[in-house]
């Protein structure tokens, strides 16, 4: 293994996070200058902005399973190239066709990096650790959101001042793939390819040089690596079947709570309440610097606190906002005092999903399935991610134009609470558990339907 630091490992390993984050949000602001300059109506509009949606389950059907063959190094680097590709054919673009292609193009590389990033971080860091690593990923998302906030304002002011915002993913693309070539390979992926000398020297990088630490991982993941993929007869059979239903579980919940609706349109709901464009642009920094502070906290306690408790505490928090916001919303046209609410609550609602269902569901769906088919499982629920994502922000104009923002919000807060119950009855505890730990107890029960995954 190259000579790097546990530090280096970790910020490059996640930066993709930062792309992740910068290519989704950036178009919450460039919308409101590309809809007036290309004549776009609100489903194009949500075409515009769902476009990249498609592209991530491309990318994450086909990139990510390619993983568990190539290695989770290698397509991190092509990932890095796509979103260079991506952000410079959206830049570019002359009209509204290229634009949808370029962000498709774009999109696969986000996807690529939702499948890949939670699997390598969960396959290097230590198992006490493993969290606030794993978490690091939400971090860089949300800043590279914070990024693109700071980015749409500052281009506000120029006539094709989108096309700026969007070729600016191109800067840390380039970074990002510079920095991956000295990146260390998943040791996981190098026991399963008889490599072993090299992953025992990535563990002991990665484990402070605690040679009895580093023997007994190798141990463990040599037994678990002998075992030969099934491939997607395994992923749902009946030993992976807690690990999917988790993974699918919190991929569609952590979409149909409205999460990323709230993300992409926020300056829309910012104007539609009284704001002006500028002042909406403004206020969007301001909740991405609180955005960006709340998730370090919540990286900083994410090995400290079951994460299904920080899966309900989220729940509710973010149900509540979303019942408070729409109560202001039905009043902001009115009331300024209303107008203020809706926006105290809309960000209350982003700090409690930036500190729990944000970086927790990544964190699980990296951790959750078994190693033979890690990178399979964690692509198909990041395929469910964003096809749920799709959906949600592909009809959010439509249903709001329908619907109206005070009574939208309505049902997604509804779903918040059901949440509660499915993480209740069908998520197991993963904190402080080695990932060959879980998956011994996934065979296990498998084998024995005695075996209780929640207590383990």
């Amino acid at each position: 293994m190259r000579k790097v630091s546990t530090g280096f490992v970790y910020f490059f390993g996640a930066l993709g996070g930062l792309l992740f984050g910068y290519d989704t949000g950036v178009i919450s602001g460039a919308i409101l200058f590309i809809q007036k300059q290309m004549h776009l109506g609100s489903w194009q509009q949500g075409w515009v902005v769902s476009a990249v949606l498609l592209g991530a389950i491309l990318g994450a059907a086909i990139i990510g399973p390619s993983s568990d063959k190539y290695g989770r190094r290698k397509l991190l680097l092509l990932s890095a190239v796509i979103f260079f590709i991506g952000a410079l054919g959206s830049a570019f673009s002359p009209e509204f066709w290229t634009l949808i292609v370029s962000r498709v193009i774009l999109g696969m590389a986000v996807g690529a990096a939702s499948a890949l990033i939670p699997t390598y971080l969960a396959e290097l860091a230590p198992a006490d650790k493993r969290g606030t690593v794993a978490s690091l990923f939400q971090l860089m998302v949300m800043t590279g959101i914070l990024l693109a906030y700071i980015t749409n304002y500052g281009f506000a002011g120029i006539y094709t001042g989108w096309r700026w915002m969007l070729g600016f993913a191109a800067v840390p693309a380039a970074l990002l793939f510079f920095g991956g070539l000295i990146l260390p390979e998943s040791p996981r992926f190098l026991v399963r390819t008889g490599r072993l000398d090299e992953a025992r020297a990535v563990l002991d990088t990665m484990n402070k040089h605690d040679t009895a630490v580093v023997n007994r991982e190798v141990e463990q993941i040599q037994s678990q690596a002998q075992v030969v993929s099934g491939g997607w007869s395994e992923l749902f059979g009946k030993m992976a079947r807690p690990s999917l239903i988790i993974g699918v579980g919190l991929a569609i919940f952590q979409q149909v709570m409205g999460c990323n609706t709230v993300l992409y349109y926020a300056p829309t709901i910012f104007t539609d309440v009284g704001f002006g464009v500028s002042a909406a642009l403004l206020a969007h920094i301001g909740i991405g610097i609180f955005n960006v502070i709340v998730t370090a906290v919540a990286v900083s306690i994410m090995d400290k606190i079951d994460r299904k408790k920080m899966l309900n505490i989220g729940a509710v928090g973010m149900g509540i906002s979303l019942f408070v916001m729409s109560f202001g919303m039905k009043f902001s046209g009115g009331s300024q005092l209303a107008a203020i609410i809706s926006v105290i609550a809309l960000t209350i609602y982003i700090a409690f999903f930036s500190a729990t269902w944000g970086p927790v569901m990544w964190v699980m769906i990296g951790e959750v399935f078994p190693l033979n088919i890690r990178g399979l499982g964690n692509s198909f629920a990041s395929v469910i991610n964003w096809t749920a994502n799709m959906i949600v922000s592909l009809t959010f104009p439509s249903l709001l134009d329908f619907f109206g923002t005070g009574s939208l919000f309505i049902g997604y807060g509804i779903l918040c609470f059901v949440s509660i119950w499915f993480v209740q009855k069908k998520v197991f505890e993963t904190r402080n558990r080695s990932l060959e730990d879980i998956e011994s107890t996934l065979r296990a029960k498998a084998g024995d339907e005695s075996v209780d995954l929640a207590t383990k």
